[in-house]
């Protein structure tokens, strides 16, 4: 950033005013605060009647009021409050302009509001940080025997560029301030977020469950959930939310206690997501909508599976070997009304396992931009579906890794299997 601009014209006693402006103006990083210090140091160097200081935005190419007041502390509205001939000559310029007869000056032609307040000396800067402009410092009087130095115009010029730093600063600060709030509240609903996946497994006989939510943002549109319906029987749950980041994660909090809602009060399968397609049609107005794999376990291997637009569940078969991908059927829940859902019945026998997913792991990619697929997962599902149910997904992510070779995940990614102990 630059330092203010000296010249022969300051004496020692310019320069200590400039000292104590400084201070003034750095005393506070509120940018309001720093603002009003500007504007208050300026009008009491050069003796103003009125002090203005305005933005300038490199990407419109215009100036914006920042703060304006009068000699008693009044704030000065728009209209009134400079000369806007002499702002736009100096914005032009970037050089410091003074005038002790405005009215008269070959140099500038008097516009409406020099001509109407008989403004008779006027001095305005540019604020310049490396060069750049951000802003300019005005002030001006109307007093006959109000005049401005030199000296006043090269101290307002310094007081300028000081007050662009200052100014600066407060931005960057509040800047950091929102971005440290925001961080917080996005770690805290974060924390909240993850406070809604399942922390107890089912404890059904007969099965294994293990399951993994790693989010690609602070909060994710992935989630996973299981719970007991019974001592016999229990449900699991894979969804993805359409969008990502906060609107997601709301939408995913809903989706899930309607889902849990529909199940804990008896419904079949197939009614408990064609009701919370229903409902969430009616309320959400967002435009969103949620891929689900829904199943339903029995505790002698019987199991009915819905799939509404989600990605196809796999199944191990441990008797063969063979990798198979349940069947595709309905669309995302909150989409259209009368969703054709379907319910597939399947018998599962010991060692059996199902892997359910969101599209981050099988859109997961490596460095040449080739995707790990629907054959990477099969693959990896055929080396480690004789293992259990935690082995089998730690398998599955290291071989997601290897295959990314370090590329960092731009989605989420949500991953479940369900062993069958028999």
């Amino acid at each position: 950033m630059n330092a203010p601009i000296l010249s022969s014209n300051l004496g020692p006693d310019h320069l200590r005013t400039l000292y104590e402006i400084s201070m003034t103006m750095n005393s506070s990083l509120e940018f309001d605060a720093a603002i009003a210090n500007a504007i208050d140091s300026m009008m009491r160097a050069t003796k103003a009647e009125r002090g203005v200081l305005m933005g300038y935005s490199p990407d419109t190419g215009q100036l914006a009021l920042l703060g304006a007041r009068g000699v008693s502390g009044e704030t000065l509205a728009k209209e009134e409050a400079y000369s806007t001939t002499i702002v736009n000559q100096v914005v032009s310029t970037r050089q410091a302009l003074l005038t002790n007869n405005a009215m008269f000056d070959t140099r500038i032609t008097p516009g409406q509001s020099i001509i109407m307040r008989g403004l008779r000396a006027i001095l305005c800067a540019p604020m310049l940080i490396q060069d750049r402009l951000v802003g300019v410092v005005y002030v001006d009087t109307s007093m006959r025997s109000g005049n401005f130095t030199e000296a006043d115009r090269d101290l307002l010029s310094a007081i300028a560029n000081q007050a662009g730093i200052t100014l600066e600063n407060a931005r960057l600060y509040g800047v950091a301030v929102e971005k440290g709030r925001l961080e917080h509240e996005l770690q805290l609903a974060r924390e909240i977020q993850q406070g809604l996946l399942p922390r107890r497994k089912p404890q059904i006989p007969g099965y294994e469950i293990e399951a993994v939510w790693l989010s690609a943002r602070e909060m994710a549109g992935d989630f996973y959930d299981y719970f007991a319906l019974n001592e016999d029987t229990f449900g699991v749950v894979m969804a993805d939310v359409s969008d990502k980041g906060a609107p997601s994660a709301l939408f995913m909090a809903v989706a899930r206690t309607m889902i849990r809602s529909y199940a804990f009060a008896g419904l079949p399968p197939r009614d408990t997501l064609s009701q919370t397609n229903d409902l969430i049609l009616d309320d959400a107005e967002s435009g969103m909508f949620v891929t689900v794999y829904y199943s339903v376990f029995h505790r002698n291997g019987q199991s009915i599976h819905i799939n509404a637009g989600h990605n196809p569940t796999v199944l191990y078969r441990a008797a063969t070997g063979e990798v198979l991908f349940m069947p595709q059927g309905g669309r995302a829940i909150g989409w259209f009304p009368d969703n054709p859902l379907h319910e597939t019945e399947l018998q599962l026998q010991p060692g059996d396992v199902l892997v359910y997913y969101t599209d981050g792991l099988t859109d997961a990619e490596n460095p040449t931009g080739e995707n790990f697929g629907e054959a990477g997962l099969a693959r990896a599902i055929a080396e480690s579906g004789q293992l259990s149910a935690g082995e089998i997904v730690s398998h599955i992510l290291k071989a997601v890794d290897a295959f990314g070779e370090g590329v960092i995940p731009f989605d989420d990614l949500t991953m479940m299997a369900v062993r069958y102990t028999g």
